[in-house]
């Protein structure tokens, strides 16, 4: 059954924005940014000045540039007692915000009470060049300082002014007149800036046994095990079933690094000689540096470490130099595997960690951020609410932040961005956020909050076609889903080699020691979460910090956390992909109760066709699938897939089930609502254990067909089957389905309503339902 749409103002929708890609003649640029809008604007470049006269009594000069156009004005940092200074700042300011008629660049002397000006530059706006990548840059010049009279002044100033685009490589470091606002602690916050992961590794130790451990318990048998520690990552072994000084344990244990690495391994030799209490019997300590990297599944060479034990001497802790214990492990890192940091859902990068075993690329993958509308007021200032909004892009390694747009709901970044591309079965993720640190660290405490995101998925996408759209960004909050706003991307997949990328559609999607030494699904678990945390923490770190809540959101860090809305919504899901399972049942059974005796007959005729001449069996399926295929191809899907609300059972949710999926872990509501929904999934749950106990009932009747628990039965199915063998042999199998298809198509005034003989045979069987407690 066809779902119905999902409402309109959550739908996507398709624009025509003015960008270069596809025009054939105009001013647009059609080179690196033609996915875009182009914006212009007047960068000026302050690089230095010479020989500044002091302004001070004391014959000193501390100078800073102040750049004026119009109701505009951009400062630079200034320098205490410096008559040659070099600022070597940028400022852009954009075209359509203009109003004035020429630039002022004025160089002024800091005072404590007015600042005294030295001198300044004029400039004509109409006079000044244009410049148009990939042309160089402009060459700065030393311009003569005037006074306010046009009269020369002392010193001069070395200045670089053009109008551009942004596509100008000046762009991204330069002063924004549309954030004036922002003071000079915040600007760092505001810039766009490219990213990337760290290079992660899953780090395998097998603990294998450790030899001539002292315990300082000599009388009983050590319970020994290892501990393992790597940053915040803790494991240990079980402990050890040959309880000796030289216990054995042959375990693996997993762990995720990245590069460079900044931690050792730390190994521990313990015994539990408490309930509480363990007994440290000797420390390793492995720098990852040294560890052997391993590109397939040949195992890697043994090595015995020693351990070393600290012992109280004089109330101070020293080293035991007469310890001899030791531990042998086969350390690697294994570059084999893919380390999975997001989503197996929505991963956007499949390959494996060594570099030496990277496919080559198969296109390129070009993001064309234009704008965002009617977004919605994330915080207040001055008692009405505002947006600082800037978008996240994320795909493979590579992280795209483009700059804030200040106090706008309306914003427009026209930025544009590539990727290359190894795998078409990918998916990029575009997120909009809201800058809560604009003022700096200290004002702006508060958390970036989140407005949306959009998944594309490459293999969804036409190659060589721009695609333009609209996207709603829908946030599920407690009160139910929410419209943000809409963000407008242009996209476009150029590929590179069709045969390559038609090529990987026959390779396995994760590298291959995932299926030769495939890890269990609990420790693929643990080792994403661990993964989003090293990049989250790494991200964290650079600058401008790419924020930890920004990471999470991104990489679906909460996807696996229980949901009954997501729970609803995956049930009706199987029951869309098996609703095309009975839709065919149905019509056979229309079929063998002459519901439409002409189509009945038809499929007679077919049927006996192909029961005499079989090899047709197979054409006939697979021509019927590729008519199929090309009756589809005309009702294809136009535009990229997007966020359905309906098929997400986002747009009728309960807002108790809502709660509960905002609810904490371990939870924080009152023990009465726990209560309840404890006792609302134990009756889901009851449901499950009855439908999970039909099906062994059924496995098991099958089972005692042969098992003899019924000897009647069992008598009477053996009879059958070595009648049936009989009959078998002596009669042709064509007469044989012949039969037995004019018998299932058979008018239905030769049909019983009561069950078949066989069924009710099947249904008498015994199950070992009756043995349950």
């Amino acid at each position: 059954m066809q779902k119905p749409p999902q409402q309109v103002e959550f739908a996507l929708k398709e624009t025509s924005p003015n960008i270069g890609a596809g025009a054939i003649s105009g001013d647009k640029l059609s080179c690196t940014y033609d996915l875009v809008e182009q914006m212009q604007y007047l960068y000026v470049r302050v690089v230095k000045a010479k020989d500044l006269p002091g302004k001070d009594v004391t014959g000193s000069c501390d100078p800073f540039v102040e750049v004026k156009l119009g109701n505009y004005k951009g400062v630079t940092k200034f320098f205490e007692k410096k008559t040659n200074p070099v600022w070597n700042q940028c400022f852009a300011f954009s075209k359509e915000r203009i109003q004035a008629s020429s630039l002022e660049v004025v160089v002024k002397d800091k005072d404590v009470v007015i600042d005294d000006i030295i001198g300044r530059v004029m400039f004509e706006l109409n006079d000044i060049p244009k410049r148009v990548p990939p042309d160089s840059p402009l060459a700065p010049q030393w311009y003569r300082l005037e006074d306010r009279n046009s009269r020369k002044a002392k010193g001069e100033v070395m200045l670089a002014v053009w109008m551009g685009t942004q596509a100008d490589e000046a762009f991204p470091d330069a002063w924004h007149s549309d954030a004036a606002a922002v003071g000079t602690d915040g600007v760092a916050n505001i810039r766009s800036k490219v990213y990337l992961s760290p290079k992660l590794w899953y780090v395998r130790v097998n603990v294998i046994e450790a030899q001539d451990l002292q315990p300082g318990d000599k009388t009983r048998y050590p319970e020994v095990f290892v501990k393992a520690v790597l940053g915040n990552q803790a494991l240990r072994t079980r402990t050890s079933p040959s309880k000796s000084i030289n216990p054995m344990w042959n375990e693996d244990l997993m762990f995720v690094a990245a590069e460079p690495f900044e931690e050792p391994l730390i190994l521990s030799v313990e015994d539990r000689v408490g309930s509480n209490k363990d007994e440290v019997l000797g420390k390793c300590l492995i720098p990852l540096q040294n560890v052997q990297k391993r590109l397939d599944h040949k195992p890697v060479n043994t090595r015995w470490f020693n351990l070393e034990r600290y012992i109280m001497v004089d109330g101070e802790q020293k080293k035991d130099t007469k310890f001899a214990s030791r531990i042998h492990l086969r350390i690697c890192l294994d570059g084999g595997y893919h380390v999975l940091d997001e989503s197996t859902h929505y991963s956007s990068d499949l390959r494996p960690t060594a570099k030496q075993l990277w496919r080559p690329s198969i296109g390129i993958f070009e993001l064309g951020v234009i704008s965002a509308v009617g977004l919605m007021p994330m915080k207040t200032k001055d008692g009405r609410g505002t947006t600082d909004a800037y978008c996240v892009a994320k795909y493979g390694q590579k992280w795209v932040r483009t700059r804030t747009i200040v106090d706008c709901s309306t914003p427009k970044w026209n930025e544009q961005y590539t990727w290359e591309v190894f795998d078409p079965c990918t998916v990029i993720t575009i997120g909009v956020f809201d800058n809560g640190h604009i003022h700096g660290e200290k004002g702006g405490s508060g958390k970036d909050a989140r407005i949306g995101k959009v998944r594309i998925r490459l293999s969804t996408l036409e190659t060589d076609r721009v695609y333009t759209h609209s996207y709603p960004l829908l946030v599920l909050h407690s009160s139910g889903v929410k419209k943000m706003g809409e963000v407008q991307l242009a996209v476009r997949f150029t590929c590179s080699s069709l045969i390559n990328m038609l090529h990987m559609y026959s390779h396995p999607l994760l590298p291959k020691m995932h299926y030769i030494h495939p890890l269990s699904v609990i420790q693929l678990d643990s080792l994403r979460h661990q993964a989003m945390q090293i990049v989250s923490m790494r991200l964290t770190r650079a600058e401008p910090a790419l924020r930890k809540e920004v990471v999470e959101y991104m990489l679906d860090v909460d996807s696996h956390m229980w949901s009954m809305r997501r729970s609803k919504a995956n049930f009706f899901r199987i029951m869309g992909v098996l609703g095309g399972l009975i839709a065919v049942g149905k019509w056979f059974d229309q079929i063998c109760h002459w519901r439409n005796p002409i189509t009945t007959i038809l499929i007679h005729i077919l049927f006996i066709i192909l029961v005499l001449y079989p090899e047709l069996i197979l054409p006939t399926v697979f021509l019927y699938l590729f008519l199929i295929g090309i009756w589809n191809f005309r009702w294809r899907s136009r535009h990229p897939p997007h966020m359905d609300t309906r098929l997400s059972h986002a747009d009728a949710v309960h807002p108790d089930e809502l709660d509960e999926e905002f609810d904490t872990f371990p939870t924080t509501r009152p023990s009465d609502i726990v209560r309840m929904r404890y006792d609302r999934l134990r009756s889901i749950a009851g449901r499950v254990q009855t439908v999970v106990g039909d099906l062994a009932t059924q496995g098991e009747r099958f089972q005692s067909l042969l098992s003899w628990r019924d000897p009647r039965a069992s008598t009477l199915f053996v009879t059958f089957c070595l009648i049936a063998a009989i009959v078998l042999y002596v009669t042709p199998f064509q007469v044989l389905a012949l039969l037995t298809g004019i018998y299932m198509l058979r008018h239905p005034r030769f049909r019983l309503k009561l069950p078949s003989v066989p069924l009710n045979f099947f249904r008498r069987l015994p199950s070992r339902s009756d043995s349950m407690l």
